[in-house]
């Protein structure tokens, strides 16, 4: 995601000052006090993250882990500008209200911009990509209000991150604080991590994920790490975590101006699917402004890669294209084939046609109409064909769809139906953060669903009815697919779980 530098203009604002005018309102002298106290902490050089390094660098760590390099941010209570630099912008912007720690976050960071000012206020103008509002949600006067406001700086595509105390460790941190361990602070609201999402979701918002994080915020690294990553994801003791989060955006039905009318290209892996070619071009639904349809061809015995050169012939009215895969797996055959794609959106059809592809326009709906951001197929909702699927392979794909429901902290109950849907732009940021899993997936679904969860899209399913064959004999392997599938949920329960 990104945005045009030009639609940001620096504000104009009245620097604030730490004293609070005779007469002023509760509001204000609430705001007097929280100044006060952060001029206080920005003259004494940020002395918390110095004390407790380890809560500092998983808190960033959360919040960087959702942020793309090189995106448009906005941090909101920026501080000294640690967390915003942390974050790669191509454009970001912090602002605080304490003229002190301003001033100190522009000398350390000369190349981002910072602005003195109430954040409440909202003091800027254009779109941000991201915006982050890390722990400073309790000392606003109106949170609904403001996280209303937040709709003036966001486009469709962008993501609110709210970090915040859970309140369970109230006890413990005004201990710490009665015996010199933590700095004192302001009376602060109550603020649950259901109680921020419920705010959000007033202020018009959709809620992407929440959760809590670091049960262990002290200690050293190498022993904290490990136990923080095990016990952040055992239900009900994740909820001790000290650090509460909420990802949301902007709420679903806004119409992305970047994208009005968009196009399509539908990826069709066939491997020795030669009987299925002309009824997959026959049945393609016209989706969008234009239709592009790219056969990945996977060295078949049985004449497909003819068969789709011949079709390709007879239609030259048609978007129609055909290329050899350079390697093996379907998982390759889509790599191949997004990458050829122009379309603004892009989908994968199997060819041997089990998911019908008049199916594709309710995949296309849910996509554009913002339902969600990668709409994956689900076989296990509607009664099958007799024999479209074999008993243990239901029995396993359930099975299976629990843990990784889990691991993607969605509900997912196909992780294996071959139609899935996205945006190109969401593709490529998939693509630039394959590094972090490697090249482990040969059959691309995984590739494709954990990129997704890492980078916070909101996955919803589509139930399609699942067909018999009718060309053809089946590619999966239960048993040894089986063994594969117990590895993709290893290693993405290593990767987003325990990580």
């Amino acid at each position: 995601m990104s945005a045009d530098r030009r639609a940001y203009h620096p504000p104009m604002v009245d620097q604030p000052s730490s004293e609070v005018p005779p007469g002023a309102g509760r509001g204000d002298r609430a705001r007097g006090r929280v100044r006060a106290h952060f001029d206080r902490i920005a003259r004494q050089g940020m002395p918390a993250r110095r004390r407790y390094p380890y809560y500092y660098e998983d808190l960033y760590g959360l919040i960087r882990d959702q942020v793309e390099p090189g995106s448009t941010v906005l941090d909101l209570g920026s501080g000294d500008g640690a967390l915003l630099a942390s974050l790669q912008p191509s454009f970001g912007v912090g602002v605080d209200f304490s003229e002190a720690t301003v001033q100190r976050a522009r000398s350390l960071h000369p190349d981002l911009e910072f602005v003195c000012a109430d954040i409440e206020q909202l003091p800027v103008q254009g779109t941000f990509d991201y915006v982050i509002v890390s722990n400073v949600v309790g000392y606003l006067i109106d949170v609904q209000e403001f996280f209303r406001q937040l709709g003036r700086v966001t486009h469709p595509s962008s993501r609110v991150i709210v970090a915040y105390y859970n309140f369970a460790w109230e006890p413990l941190l005004k201990l710490a604080e009665s015996l010199g361990w933590k700095t004192r602070q302001p009376l602060q609201s109550w603020l649950s991590n259901e109680g921020l999402a419920n705010l959000v979701e007033l202020a018009d918002m959709e809620l992407v994920k929440s959760g809590y994080r670091t049960p262990l915020p002290v200690g050293p690294a190498t022993v904290t790490r490990p136990l923080n990553s095990l016990l952040s994801a055992v239900p009900l003791v994740n909820r001790l975590g000290l650090i509460s989060h909420v990802t949301a955006r902007p709420k679903a039905g806004a119409v992305d101006p970047r994208i009005a009318d968009p196009t399509c290209t539908v990826v069709i892996p066939a491997r020795n699917e030669r009987g299925n070619v002309r009824d997959a071009v026959a049945r393609m639904p016209a989706l969008g402004r234009h239709t592009e349809v790219v056969f990945v061809e996977g060295h078949s015995s049985d004449g497909t890669y003819e068969e789709i050169e011949a079709v390709v012939a007879e239609h030259p009215e048609l978007d129609l294209k055909v290329v050899r895969q350079d390697g093996k797996g379907k998982g390759d055959a889509v790599r191949k084939g997004f990458e050829l794609a122009s379309g603004d959106v892009l989908m994968i059809l199997d060819a041997d046609l089990t998911v019908p592809p008049e199916d594709l326009t309710k995949f296309w709906a849910a996509l554009v109409e913002e339902r969600g951001e990668f709409i994956n197929g689900s076989r296990l909702v509607y009664p099958m064909e007799d024999n479209a699927m074999r008993l243990a392979n239901v029995a396993g794909n359930k099975v299976f769809s629990l843990i990784f429901s889990w691991i993607l902290g969605e509900r997912v109950t196909d992780t294996l139906c071959g139609t899935k849907v996205l945006w190109a732009r969401d593709y490529q940021r998939i693509a630039a953060n394959r590094k972090m899993f490697g090249d482990f997936d040969p059959f691309g679904d995984f590739d494709l669903l954990f990129g997704a969860a890492h980078l916070g899209l909101k996955i919803r399913e589509v139930p399609v009815r699942y067909r018999e064959r009718t060309y053809g004999t089946t590619n999966i392997d239960r048993w040894r697919h089986g063994v594969l599938l117990a590895r993709m949920a290893v290693i993405g329960a290593r990767k987003l779980r325990f990580r």
